[in-house]
């Protein structure tokens, strides 16, 4: 009997192996992968779920995350974990949007990598629950990897799967999915680091900074958080590159109403100044500027401009101490 099932592919080894398992055991399997604003497995512009697609052999959806999913993220129903991760929130989200599109592609089910206790916020047995009942998929959502550990579904109570095919898999480590990946010859799958920046300290701290002082934030903005070193004076951000590629980075995603600072004739990093450019503003940048520059004493003068380099500042390098006040 034909039957299509489809699985949510973020590239790591669990979602990988699941695809597979749920592929050998006869269904036609389609795989989509949600790009949001916070991912950072990259490599040479194709995502990690796009490699793991064309390994596995498998039609791959990829559904870009917008505003709704921002908001979510701003304020999350279950709340947070350890920084600004709203890991259930973000599950319910995407089972919902997949749920949305199974039934316009003729998937009979839907299916994940996740594991029993391999993550504390979002993959406990409650839990695993809890995200299923609110994503309206209770009792339909096949986690083939631990199913002989949770309650039968539907895809397995109606015959789609055999039960005994799949998988008793729970906890941290990751000892049996390398197993796994003998019996399938998979020689090629990442990691076990994450790919959410939302986990990142450093990352949360400037997305909740963000948060605090923009009222409607867009995936450009967070585009922002991911270079250069960034500093909060008020109403203004500013952000220092760290290097060559970090300055390049900037002036490329610098808006319109942006100032750009640089220090002539010497190893400078290119500084953005967003928000209102009052007098106090433009110096700080221009010092936090020359406190990054290779001329570090003395009075050095910043050039600095909208769309060129025009005008110019004469400042003195601040104190790390009044450095480290600015930073977020």
């Amino acid at each position: 009997m034909h039957m299509k099932a489809l699985g949510l592919l973020s590239g790591g080894l669990d979602s990988i192996l699941a695809i597979k398992l749920v592929s050998e055991l006869g269904l036609e399997v389609e795989a989509i992968n949600f790009v949001t604003p916070f991912g950072q497995c990259v490599k040479k512009g194709e995502g990690a779920a796009v490699e793991a697609a064309k390994m596995l052999n498998v039609p791959l959806k990829v559904a870009k995350t917008g505003s709704d999913y921002i908001a979510m993220v701003r304020n999350p129903k279950h709340g947070y974990g350890k920084n600004v991760n709203p890991c259930i929130d973000c599950k319910i989200f995407m089972l919902k949007k997949a749920q949305e599109h199974a039934q316009k592609s003729g998937a009979k089910f839907l299916f994940t990598g996740e594991v029993v206790g391999q993550r504390p916020m979002s993959q406990m047995r409650n839990t695993l629950a809890l995200i299923e009942c609110e994503a309206g998929l209770e009792g339909k959502l096949l986690r083939p990897l631990s199913a002989k550990l949770l309650p039968p579904t539907e895809a397995e109570l109606k015959g789609y799967v055999n039960r005994e095919a799949l998988r008793s898999i729970s906890g941290r480590s990751r000892k049996d999915q390398i197993e796994m990946t003998k019996e399938f010859h998979i020689t090629k799958y990442p990691g076990a680091a994450g790919g959410c920046l939302l986990t990142d300290h450093e990352f949360s701290k400037k997305l909740w900074d963000l948060f605090q002082h923009k009222k409607c934030v867009a995936n450009k903005d967070i585009e922002f958080l991911k270079v250069g070193r960034h500093f909060r004076l008020g109403k203004n951000k500013i952000i220092v590159g760290r290097n060559q590629a970090e300055n390049e980075a900037l002036l490329k995603i610098k808006q319109k109403s942006d100032y750009y600072f640089e220090v002539p004739n010497c190893g400078s990093p290119d500084t953005l100044l967003q928000g209102p450019k009052t007098e106090e503003a433009i110096r700080v940048a221009a010092q936090l500027t020359m406190f990054h520059s290779d001329k570090k004493m003395g009075e050095v003068k910043v050039a600095y401009g909208k769309d060129t380099l025009s005008k110019e500042i004469v400042v003195c390098a601040p104190s790390l101490e009044e450095v480290n006040k600015l930073r977020i």
